[in-house]
């Protein structure tokens, strides 16, 4: 067998053996992953830090956090098509290279301005890489060997999400060369390099197929109204809410009804489409894309304005505010652990126990947050910190589980990544309403000349109302949901590999 290729799946069981250096090239892709993942949960420590050394404003904050999320959910659908035209193995380094690079842009930036610059660019290399990462292992593994190559995805997930604070922390913490809040993008860069030089000799060539074309007017369509929903979200604030914002939360609509249309086109022609039009006629992937895309809109909001909280309002350091978090990681890195054993127990009702855990420990760090005086107890905090984990994480699996249940084979893989963009998606919208709530309430209070821990803990309680209103949809489109079974898998068929 000629050195990097695959043998196809289908002469596995006539003796042939699966890519022999598989495990090792599996590590290195989730290494780039791990990065990605980290960077995600690791800026929230620094947000306070960027802030006052950058001079930013709260609407610009939102932008490091936001744009990154907003570029690579967009870019998600498309860059998982651009890997099948061009060679998954050469997107996935592409991806890497563009990454790195835009780290070091982030590092090095002098403004605020070309931070978020730096950070749309590092969203769009993320988009490149992450989506032939699940393509290329699924590719290398035979059929009884995926569970277990899929379930270190798991893991290295939650050890990102558990492992972000505690570094972004330690490393402003350490101060290094007098670099400040810089290191948290600047250690991805020998990261990232020694990703690539492993790549290139590790990962299996999988063979291109440019006859496949992507959908690049959908592509625009989505980017516009996504952006007109957005832009006024975290701009209108900034600007006095002016005419201008409501006009593009108006266009946001026709934006999407003629997105919708020309995906009917694209499908009646028979020509690329970025969401299947089955998919958007499938009642219950419809309804249960808008659950997740609400439920996972709750979380980087919170954290974002958590962070502004307890360093701004309590004078936390970024250490010690990533580790007031720790606990909530840890119950959705322990939930993960778990749940293969509760996997017997139905999906709708997982997720109800999960969403119903989430409430009632978001409700009570809340009643907390109220009481609090002077000084933050922060083991005060723990507990419900970690039960609100160990809800969020419960309820993952069975969600996505739930939605994709009665999605055909044929629209499995897109039904999968247009699943991924949307909860993306959820997660910018999140960002923009929770940190509109948040910041306005304080300038509200600095107008009138109110300013001090409680304002930021008033703030803070009014913001998580929110998450309460998301988490109560979540429960109502459960029950909507009509229970299906599992479609029946698609036979495997040989991959054509080089």
């Amino acid at each position: 067998m000629r050195e990097g290729s695959i043998v196809p799946q289908g002469h596995q069981a006539s003796g042939s053996h699966p890519y022999p250096k598989r495990w090792t090239a599996l590590a290195v892709m989730m290494l780039a992953n791990f990065m990605n993942l980290l960077d995600v949960t690791i800026v929230n420590v620094a947000l306070p830090s960027l802030q006052s050394e950058l001079g930013a404003t709260s609407s610009q904050i939102e932008w490091v956090v936001a744009g990154y999320v907003l570029v690579f959910a967009l870019g998600l659908l498309p860059f998982g098509r651009l890997g099948d035209i061009r060679g998954k193995k050469q997107v996935f380094l592409a991806g890497v290279a563009a990454f790195t690079f835009a780290s070091l842009l982030c590092g090095l930036a002098p403004g605020i301005g070309s931070l978020v610059v730096a950070r749309l660019l590092q969203g769009a290399g993320a988009a490149i890489m992450t989506p032939q990462v699940l393509a290329i292992a699924q590719m290398m593994f035979p059929p009884k060997e995926r569970a277990a190559a899929f379930s270190l995805f798991g893991l290295s997930a939650g050890l990102a999400s558990v492992s972000g604070p505690i570094l972004g922390g330690w490393l402003i913490a350490l101060d290094v060369f007098d670099l400040g809040w810089r290191p948290i993008f600047l250690i991805n860069i020998p990261v990232g390099l020694g990703t690539i030089l492993l790549g290139w000799r590790l990962i299996p060539a999988l063979p291109p197929k440019p006859g496949l074309k992507n959908d690049v007017f959908g592509i625009v369509l989505a980017a516009l109204t996504i952006f007109c929903v957005i832009f006024p979200l975290i701009e209108g604030r900034t600007f006095g809410w002016p005419l201008w914002c409501f006009l593009m939360f108006a266009l946001a609509l026709p934006s999407a009804l003629a997105f919708a249309l020309w995906q009917r086109r694209q499908h009646r022609l028979g020509k690329p489409e970025l969401l299947p039009v089955p998919l958007m006629k499938n009642r219950n992937y419809v309804i249960g894309a808008l659950m997740t895309a609400t439920y996972f809109s709750t979380l980087p909001g919170f954290f974002l304005i958590l962070a502004m909280y307890l360093q701004q309002g309590y004078g936390l350091t970024p250490l010690q505010s990533g580790l007031t978090t720790v606990p909530f990681s840890a119950g959705v890195f322990f939930a993960s652990l778990i749940s293969g054993r509760i996997g017997t127990i139905a999906p709708r009702i997982r997720v109800v126990v999960g969403v119903i855990m989430v409430i009632i420990g978001m409700g009570l760090l809340r009643g907390e947050v109220q009481s609090v005086g002077e000084s933050i107890d922060r083991m005060a905090l723990l507990p419900w910190f970690l039960l609100s984990g160990l809800g969020m994480g419960i309820a993952i699996a069975p969600m996505f589980q739930l939605v994709l249940a009665g999605v055909p084979p044929q629209d499995a893989g897109a039904g999968s990544g247009a699943l991924q963009a949307i909860q993306q998606v959820g997660s910018v919208l999140g960002i923009a309403i929770v940190s509109e709530i948040f910041f306005s309430d304080l300038a509200r209070n600095a107008a009138d000349g109110l300013t001090g821990k409680a304002v930021y803990a008033e703030a803070l309680a009014l913001g998580l109302i929110y998450n309460f209103i998301a988490y109560a949809v979540v429960l109502v489109a459960v029950c909507l949901m009509r229970t299906t079974r599992p479609a029946s898998p698609a036979p495997e068929e040989p991959l054509p590999i080089e």
